[in-house]
């Protein structure tokens, strides 16, 4: 950990003090060490630092809370980031409005060779879910990939789900101090993210829950990414927030289309009619938009084992919805040679017993 972590945590906590007046003080003093040391004419001298400003930095408060918090850190192993620090993420170091300090727990590296952030919908939807699943299951076989997101439910914690499931490392990015949760339902999502992830965070245990937080969070999500994909968003939700914060620093955005008309899908489709995003509808587009490799790795079927007690229709139905994913139901009644009304009672019973899933357009496939 820096030595000067302390003075680090206490430049983040003088009231009135932001980023560019933080640069200031490290240009004119020669570094943390002499800031904190400086008398008041010296630090009056100093852009943007007068009177008052100058009694904040020489208060005892910056120096207790940073002590707080230092304890706060080393009790829970946190690493911190500092933006001159030789491992600071260099994508994020590109952006000009990036955190000076970040806060993190966790057991992956918070950088990878091929980084995707995915935003979306708190109101995300089926279709959303499907898409995500997939997406995840086939990017699972991709090497040096790790996901971003920010915990917030729908879109977000969709994502964390997938990863978790699929054994991707990914980053929380929280709009919250790691000392707590939101929402706090995901606190168990939260604990197995930091198992092959991590939570990353630029607030400290004492800042409050306040909506600004949440565009703050969502410019770190992404400044670490290469790309960022939006998946099911609104014209006026944060993902497009979120997305013109990645045009502006020159990153890649993708998006999901989805059907016109539909409110949760409305700002993606407006993200590709603008030019402000590259429509994907698959891993494979995501892999080939981003040349980061064209094959995708199957993964070693698992084969399924079912106990259809001698029922010779449901295994025959079993056996060709999984050699035609997302079959319809019309052409399962003709490939079966069952009548409709069998085949609603077979897809039923398999449905409750967590072996088919239905799809729009009355299709169906295996879970």
């Amino acid at each position: 950990m820096n030595k000067y972590i302390q003075e680090y945590i206490a430049l983040t906590m003088i009231e009135g003090v932001g980023s560019m007046t933080i640069q200031y003080l490290l240009s004119y003093c020669g570094g943390i060490e002499n800031i904190f040391r400086s008398s008041k004419a010296k630090l009056m001298k100093i852009p943007n630092i007068g009177a008052i400003t100058a009694d904040a930095i020489l208060s005892k408060d910056p120096m207790d809370r940073a002590e707080e918090e230092l304890q706060f850190i080393e009790k829970n192993q946190i690493q911190t980031y500092f933006h001159t620090d030789e491992n600071y993420p260099h994508r994020l170091k590109e952006c000009k409005d990036h955190p000076l300090l970040m806060f993190y727990k966790g057991n992956s590296p918070i950088e990878n060779k091929k980084v995707l952030a995915i935003v979306g919908t708190r109101n995300a939807t089926e279709y959303s879910q499907r898409f995500l699943d997939t997406l995840l299951e086939e990017l699972s076989t991709i090497p040096e990939l790790l996901v971003v997101s920010g915990l917030a439910y729908g879109v977000d914690i969709k994502s964390h789900r997938a990863c978790i499931k699929n054994k991707i490392p990914n980053i929380a990015v929280m709009g919250t101090g790691l000392n707590s949760i939101y929402p706090a339902t995901h606190r168990k999502y939260a604990v197995e993210i930091v198992q092959n992830g991590g939570l990353l965070t630029e607030f400290t245990t004492r800042s409050k829950i306040v909506p600004a937080n949440f565009p703050m969070r969502n410019r770190i999500i992404a400044g670490l990414s290469d790309v960022t994909l939006v998946v099911e968003t609104k014209t006026k939700g944060g993902s497009v927030i979120t997305a013109n914060i990645a045009n502006s620093y020159n990153r890649e955005v993708v998006a999901l289309p989805g059907k016109v008309g539909e409110e949760t899908s409305e700002g993606c489709n407006f993200l590709i009619k603008t030019y402000k995003a590259q429509m994907v509808e698959s891993a494979a587009d995501l892999l080939n938009y981003m040349d980061w490799g064209n094959t995708l790795k199957k993964k070693k079927a698992v084969q399924r084992e079912f106990n259809f007690e001698g029922n010779d229709q449901e295994k025959k139905v079993y056996e060709i919805i999984q050699n035609n994913r997302g079959i319809e139901i019309d052409k399962l009644c003709y490939l079966s040679e069952l009548t409709g009304s069998a085949i609603a009672g077979i897809l039923l019973e398999m449905e409750l017993n967590n072996i088919v899933r239905p799809l729009p357009g009355k299709k169906y496939e295996l879970i």
